[in-house]
């Protein structure tokens, strides 16, 4: 009903034709021999990374050519949304998996069924699991997995020690003892920038699926279950409790670049953040050897994160081109020339993770402990109900709404679009 209803505001402002008035190019627009590719902004090693991977694709691939199309964050989501339905879009088009996004486009039909090619290719042994735990779950096979960004705990070792604390919590109980212990030596437990909401957002979304389990957590963010049941008012009173005892002063007045100050100054002992966060440890002058990573205890085998993907539009006459273009690019020979440009571990479980950096180390037995990953809510939910998600968040931070009410609220949110 939400995709029927896009489409149909779509239609009735014109965008399409509004679209390609503006230069947007259609699905096989270009001659027969070219691919037209969507994508976010590329700049710098990513712009390097991705010219290296279409040049040796066409040096490969006598007469075709590839046209790379990128727009910003939003104008890319925009573009795909209007082409939707339609065939004006690109032959391949790159996105985020989650159903709140990615499979916002699958049950649009906007993307191609490749239960085929993946058989033809052989993908189903070249990407791991977990990789593909987001890839399978419309149905079939949508998108081909282009990069897998995990978030998990990162520790000060020094600070752990001087406030007593031996071992990585492996367990949620023992990580709220951490934080009593860590506070108690008069250290900040864990830091916070409250001014963007997906930063505090990450701590909630755990806590979910700490006290929900991964079905119900599904079954949330899919609006499958009511919000308004013990586990989501749990969740909430926790996380009151981490923001009025564990959280850095003031942290809803502060951006995730400021509160990062504390942890690369040593003044916060815990980071919740994700594997691009491995290069900014080094560039803020920490010793890597002195800061350890652990997943968030949830209980449950999934890690926190997100993949980003190629799609396939359901409507190019260039199928075949395109998956030989995915195949190649997500190839070993491929993957080895540019693993560590968008993630220190490639797809590709046949590469070998970056080694310029000794946290990178650390990621791989994580992705190979985990049985799927549970996503950011910002990309499971719609956009509106992300609004509210995070309204009600900041709402329970201040104290305006009781921790036993917040599910009721979103709940009775979702029902009115509904």
């Amino acid at each position: 009903m939400r995709v029927k209803k896009m489409l149909a505001a779509v239609a009735a402002a014109g965008v399409v034709a509004t679209l390609a008035a503006c230069g947007g190019s259609s699905g096989g627009a270009g001659g027969d021999d070219e691919l037209t590719v969507w994508m976010l902004t590329l700049e710098g090693s990513q712009k390097t990374a991705m010219d290296t991977l279409v040049s040796d694709f066409e040096a490969a691939h006598e007469g075709v050519t590839v046209k790379v199309e990128t727009r910003s964050t939003d104008a890319h989501k925009d573009a795909l949304r209007q082409v939707a339905g339609t065939d004006s879009g690109p032959d391949v088009y790159w996105y985020w998996e989650g159903p709140g996004l990615g499979g916002e486009l699958v049950e649009a039909g906007l993307s191609k069924d490749l239960t085929a090619e993946y058989e033809k290719y052989g993908w189903g042994d070249r990407f791991g699991e977990a990789t593909l735990s987001n890839i399978t779950r419309y149905g079939g096979y949508h998108g081909v997995p282009f990069t897998q960004q995990a978030e998990a705990i990162y520790y000060n070792k020094e600070l752990f020690a001087k406030a007593g604390v031996t071992a990585e919590p492996t367990t949620y109980a023992e990580l709220e003892a951490a934080a009593a212990k860590i506070k108690a030596a008069g250290i900040t437990p864990i830091e916070f920038g409250g001014t963007v909401n997906w930063h505090v957002m990450r701590l909630l979304d755990s806590l979910l699926e700490t006290n929900c389990g991964s079905e119900t957590f599904d079954q949330l963010v899919t609006a499958k279950t009511s919000w308004d049941t013990d586990c989501v008012g749990r969740s909430f009173d926790q996380l009151k409790t981490w923001g009025g005892e564990y959280l850095n002063e003031g942290f809803q007045g502060v951006s995730n670049d400021e509160s990062s100050q504390l942890f690369y100054t040593g003044e916060a002992a815990m980071a919740y953040e994700g594997t691009w966060f491995d290069s900014q440890v080094v560039d803020n002058g920490m010793d890597p050897a002195n800061v350890g990573i652990f997943k968030f205890p949830t209980g449950t085998d999934r890690l926190y994160g997100f993949g980003e993907g190629f799609y396939i539009n359901a409507a190019t006459k260039k199928a075949d081109q395109a998956a030989e273009f995915l195949d190649f690019i997500t190839s070993t020979e491929e993957q080895k020339k540019v693993v560590g440009v968008w993630s220190p571990i490639s797809v590709n479980t046949a590469v070998t993770p970056a080694t310029d950096n000794p946290l990178h180390e650390l990621w791989p037995p994580l992705y190979d402990a985990a049985k799927g990953f549970y996503l950011n809510n910002d990309q499971n939910l719609t956009l509106a109900q992300t609004t509210e998600y995070w309204r009600i968040m900041n709402s329970v931070l201040t104290g305006e709404t009781a921790p036993a009410d917040a599910g009721a609220q979103m709940q009775k949110f979702i029902e009115s679009e509904s």
